[in-house]
């Protein structure tokens, strides 16, 4: 008896992997049911069998909707040369980002017509599995030229030799030296844009500076860096301001009255644009009783930014605002962002809002969509909505208690029963805000605090999202959906081997769902490691993304969600407005036939600019913070375990939220072996061992603001424990860096 589950539909799961590994990437649906030579209802059985491998993690679907395997790199790719490993290989990385991850390094003696691939150079590749060793071999088959590839550095002035250009990425091993000439262009301390001008085996690489940012020692040097490194835009072109200048304001129209209605902006006390505001009511239909209105209004960017425009466009290459801890880098222009759109207190405005009608157990029953002419009642501040709930109210939210906040929370009552009958992912992640003065130097740091004002409009944002997607839908409307995949089944594995450490489990084969991750979260809590498998499960979850492809999304455990509430600082709720409008014969300003060809370019376009801000934002926190730790050094702080590997631990200090290095150089003597099971470093003799979650004290012995770093000597003793059985001293000589072998080898290398 054939027990493979695709058996019934024609084909086994081994023929269907073959046919997508033969595919190389380039085999739809179609081909594979081709190949699979599937006719009829055998087609339906081939989509669910696609969508449960892709589930699983075995394969994925690329740009043009095939698929490949997850494992596996195509056969052949562009690839750009980034670096030289320790032993003078040339390291690659596909330029497609979704590629990246795996191995590759040039095959030794690779050559092209012309000066052989350097460091800086695209080249269209072949790839194949290395024997023995994870990872690629790449043979050149074409060479496509010198990328874009430059590196961010300071340079410093060298009073026993030439000047360095030290990178300011931490991650960067290297050094450069200006190419002749190049040091009058800039002085010591500046940071410069530079690229290869030569490429050597041995040595240090010649470079050219090609722009001078700033100084590294400067307060918003850790801004200024974060930008430049992640190429996050910075100002607008002459065609959007000239565009914005020429902006009329618009004017009421055929809009829908709303200015009788008291909606309210509540933002953070800092806040300058204000995209949405909210007003809720009892609902006085008979047929609804204990029901309620909720209306949500936001921002009518659309009426403002034209499809194909220069504002849409360069919205569109920004895909994002970003937030650094001294300033904001917006999506859109200030006279828009600050002004034509921000739902001020007291002006009269456009909207698009949705009115939302509730049950009394708050399950959405209905939605309308409006194009509307709005004056906010108030700007309200979430501390201040809050002590005016809490009795402790002051000024205009004390004067719109009755009136606006109350019905506001009756509505949020009934929203909360059904949000915990859904039972979302509820990870408790503590944010850190660091506080930034004028002159643009830290402050402090503090945390984040988090009301029940915040959830509040968290929650009437996501009943306004869900609208939209389930508008959209039934108009069969193209769309960018905000989708969440649960986790894989690799990081499920690794959750379910660490687990019992901490005295929990993870039963495997069980579908995952939020729920059971709530249930692992709660049974923690009254634990000392309440924090790491907090820390543990938020590893484990997949990134969410936009796609047109809607598959749901995990963490709020629902099925159909668009993001519609800040058009004025994500470009995908901008489509999600355009698609309304045309959709519900809103305006002539709606979706275009050349938006809805694009979306899905658009939706993964949007999703890589916000991981550039993202990633642009945290380094820039990094930076800051390492800034203000510089006066401490030798200060002992209080942290715990957020990440341990082979060559050291990561600590995260209680007081700022920081994370730091201790290597394991750091550690004592005795050789310590890296557990991956236990998330934990083991004395090879002792047996003491350094656990994820751990609670130390360190003392901070070196803090770098232009890369952010910090290093930490730990002062707390390893937990008592057994050694690793069959863990002898390790032969390889760059296993343990920091080790009396592993720094004469260096040293002989630098010779």
């Amino acid at each position: 008896m054939n027990d493979d589950p695709y058996a019934q539909y024609g084909f086994t799961k081994d023929a269907l992997i073959e046919a997508v590994r033969l595919g190389e990437g380039r085999f739809t649906k179609r081909e594979l049911a081709k190949a699979l030579k599937l006719k009829g209802d055998q087609r339906s059985g081939l989509k669910l069998a696609l969508r449960e491998l892709e589930d699983g993690g075995e394969i994925r679907k690329n740009e043009q909707k095939a698929y490949e395997l997850a494992d596996q790199l195509p056969t052949v790719t562009v690839v750009e040369v980034i670096d030289r490993d320790v032993d003078g290989e040339f390291i690659c990385q596909p330029v497609k980002p979704e590629l990246q991850g795996p191995k590759i390094i040039l095959k030794p003696g690779e050559r092209t017509r012309g000066p052989a691939a350097g460091i800086g150079d695209k080249v269209l590749a072949r790839l194949t599995p290395m024997t023995g060793e994870d990872g690629y071999e790449a043979s050149v088959i074409k060479k496509l030229g010198q990328s874009a590839h430059k590196i961010l550095c300071v340079l410093r002035d060298n009073t026993r030799g030439p000047a360095r250009l030290v990178p300011v990425d931490r991650r960067s091993r290297h050094e450069l030296v200006p190419a002749r000439g190049e040091t009058g262009k800039a002085e010591d301390g500046d940071l410069v844009v530079v690229r290869i001008a030569s490429e050597r085996r041995h040595g240090l690489k010649t470079a050219l500076i090609d722009e001078v940012i700033g100084r590294a020692d400067s307060a918003r040097a850790g801004s200024i860096i974060a930008m430049a490194e992640h190429g996050v835009p910075d100002g607008f072109l002459d065609s959007e301001l000239k565009q914005v200048d020429a902006i009329k304001p618009v004017t009421m129209g055929d809009r829908e009255d709303l200015r009788d209605i008291p909606l309210v902006t509540i933002d953070p006390v800092d806040a300058r644009d204000h995209d949405d505001a909210v007003w809720a009511a009892p609902d006085d239909d008979p047929k609804n009783k204990d029901g309620w209105i909720v209306m949500v209004a936001i921002a009518d960017v659309a009426a403002y930014v034209t499809a194909d425009s220069p504002l849409d466009k360069g919205a569109r290459a920004r895909g994002v605002s970003v937030y650094l801890p001294d300033r904001v880098v917006p999506m859109l222009p200030e006279r828009l962002s600050n002004d034509l759109c921000s739902l001020r207190e007291g002006e009269e405005r456009p909207c698009l809002a949705v009115r939302m009608v509730f049950d009394r157990n708050g399950n959405q029953i209905g939605h309308r969509f409006i194009r509307g002419w709005m004056r906010s009642a108030a700007k309200l501040a979430y501390e201040d909505a809050q002590a005016a709930i809490d009795g402790a109210g002051t000024g205009k939210a004390e004067t719109l208690l009755e009136d606006v906040l109350k019905p506001l929370w009756g509505a949020y009552e009934t929203l909360r029963q059904a949000r915990k009958r859904r039972e979302p992912l509820e990870i408790d992640a503590p944010e850190r805000k660091v506080i930034v003065g004028e002159d643009g130097r830290v402050q402090g740091v503090r945390l984040r605090e988090r009301f029940d004002a915040h959830k509040l409009i968290e929650e009437m944002m996501i009943q306004a999202n869900v609208a939209a997607a389930t508008a959209l839908e039934a108009k069969n409307t193209p769309l960018i959906y905000r989708i969440h995949d649960e986790p894989g089944s690799e990081k499920l594995d690794n959750l379910a081997d660490f687990l019992p450490h901490v005295g929990l489990k993870w039963t495997r084969g069980e579908r995952p769902t939020a729920a059971r991750f709530n249930t692992l979260l709660k049974a923690s809590q009254p634990t000392d490691h309440y924090e790491t498998v907090n820390e543990v499960v938020l590893r484990s979850q997949s990134q969410a993304v936009y796609d047109t492809d809607n598959i749901g999304h995990f963490g709020l455990n629902l099925a159909k969600y668009a993001h519609f509430t800040s058009p004025i600082r994500r470009y995908a709720d901008l489509t999600v407005h355009r698609a309304l409008i045309r959709a519900y014969n809103l305006g002539s300003d709606g979706q275009s036939d050349s938006e809805r060809s694009q979306l899905q370019r658009i939706a993964e376009d949007t999703t890589q600019n916000e991981r550039r801000a993202m990633a642009a934002e945290r380094d820039a926190t990094d930076r800051f913070i390492a800034a203000w730790l510089a006066d401490r050094v030798g200060t002992e702080f209080a942290g715990r375990i957020t990440g341990v590997t082979r060559f050291g631990l990561f600590v995260r200090l209680h007081e700022t939220g920081a994370d730091g290095l201790c290597p394991v150089s750091r550690l004592g003597q005795e050789y310590y072996v890296h557990d991956e099971t236990a998330h934990a470093l083991v004395g090879q003799s002792s047996g003491g061992r350094y656990r994820l979650g751990m609670a130390v004290t360190v003392r901070l012995d070196e803090a770098t603001p232009v890369t952010g770093g910090l290093l930490f000597d730990i002062l707390t003793p390893p937990e008592p424990g057994k050694p690793l059985k069959g863990h002898g001293r390790p032969r390889d000589k760059y296993e343990r860096r920091g080790s009396p072998r592993a720094k004469k080898h260096n040293a002989r290398r630098k010779r």
